[in-house]
């Protein structure tokens, strides 16, 4: 049975004007929470300080490289002239998808972003970075992959299990199976979303794009299209940039250089794998110190952002923060996380549609390993590699969701 939403007047923010208006949307499944309006662009040029950009997750004695509004400005001035509207309609709402079991039905959340006037190309699935306070999900922001909208595409972001409507569950980190299916679940809600509204794309094929914790999601998306959804979901192209696709050789290149550049990582997989593959693992076995004795606050209240957690954990050097059983993974419980994070990297099936993996060089966060492994599996597919110096972590981000804005 169709139901509908009646939602009296939301807000339209542009450069300088608020506009009252009425929509009645017309659902089946994507149940519409908050809708508005917002202009991408500023008459002067600069982007909106809505769009939300990846923060720096750097500690303070790493080099600065966080990404300034004016260096985001700069990079992304040259898509004024690609622009199909300046106007970004954003529906955040929530929908039905599955627990983490697979099975177990699970209300979640997620934002769709279309621009105000114009077709439809594609439906873009996009796996969204590594945030750690819940007003970083997507339905709670402007997420900056949103930016995709404007160039003419509905744009679909879950907030994954753990976020969102789902806030005060564990997110299970890097599980790949839970977190792309929420992406998958999140599609099938807002296609017939799209239909109610008149924006039916105008293709059927649907576009995958991801960064970070999304890069390794997307490939994982693409796995499970090509497997379960090739039907209702054909895929049109892969874009994915800075991805820990193999998360046993993250393990072991971090643990053989006893840091990490990312602190905040560790016991959000620790803790999300253990949740996700139910482990049964004590967390004590791995933590140690202020670690221990805080994790439960600085990661699962979702108060604090990725920053905020790594200068809360105070050190990258993995002997200050894990246990000696815990980087052994000759131990028999890290041997099982091991087998576990073995089971969860994506490079373990072939591509069948063309793909486009970005990885800067100088990236810290994410290993270049990574990239190496990705590159020596995938070498025989459809692949495009683009591996350069491209700054840190973050400033990589942005340029990989320009260059795909550019693509595209």
């Amino acid at each position: 049975m169709k139901r509908y939403l009646l939602i009296l007047p939301f807000l339209i923010l542009t450069a300088g004007c608020t506009v009252p208006e009425v929509i009645k949307v017309d659902f089946d499944d994507f149940t519409v929470t908050e809708v508005k309006t917002s202009a991408l662009f500023f008459e002067d040029g600069s982007l909106s300080p809505e769009v939300r950009l990846m923060e720096d997750p750097n500690l303070p004695e790493e080099v600065p490289t966080k990404v300034a509004r004016t260096d985001a400005a700069t990079i992304v001035r040259n898509m004024l002239d690609q622009i199909n509207s300046n106007r970004i309609i954003q529906y955040a709402g929530v929908f039905s998808g599955h627990d983490v079991d697979g099975v177990t039905p699970l209300r979640q959340s997620g934002k769709l972003l279309i621009p105000e006037k114009g077709p439809i190309k594609n439906l873009v699935l996009v796996s969204h970075f590594t945030i750690g306070a819940n007003d970083e999900a997507p339905s709670m922001c402007f997420p900056m992959e949103g930016i995709l909208a404007a160039k003419g595409y509905a744009v679909a972001i879950a907030d994954y299990i753990g976020y969102g409507a789902t806030a005060d569950r564990i997110h299970p980190y890097m599980h790949t199976r839970s977190t792309s299916q929420s992406v998958v679940d999140m599609a099938l809600a807002v296609k017939p979303f799209l239909d109610h509204l008149g924006r039916t794309p105008e293709s059927e094929e649907v576009i995958l794009v991801g960064y970070s914790q999304g890069g390794s999601t997307t490939m994982a998306v693409m796995k499970m299209l090509q497997e379960e959804r090739s039907d209702v979901f054909p895929i049109k192209e892969v874009y994915a940039g800075g991805g820990p696709y193999d998360l046993a050789a993250t393990f072991d290149f971090s643990m053989a250089e006893d840091k990490t550049g990312i602190p905040c990582a560790i016991p959000m997989i620790v803790q999300g794998i253990n949740d996700g593959e139910g482990l049964g693992l004590n967390m004590e076995d791995f933590f140690k110190g202020n670690l221990l004795e805080n994790y439960k606050e600085w990661i699962n209240s979702k108060k604090y952002s990725v920053a905020e957690i790594n200068k809360l954990i105070g050190s990258r050097y993995l002997h200050d923060i894990m246990t000696d059983l815990g980087r052994d993974k000759s131990s028999p419980e890290t041997a099982r996380l091991y087998k576990a994070l073995l089971k969860n990297s994506v490079l373990n099936f072939r591509p069948e549609s063309p793909v486009y993996l970005f990885h800067s060089r100088e990236d810290q966060t994410v290993p270049f390993i990574n990239a190496v492994q990705a590159e020596n599996y995938f070498k025989l597919n459809d692949i495009r590699f683009n591996f350069g110096d491209y700054g840190q972590h973050a400033i990589g981000c942005l340029r990989f969701i320009i260059l795909v804005y550019n693509m595209l």
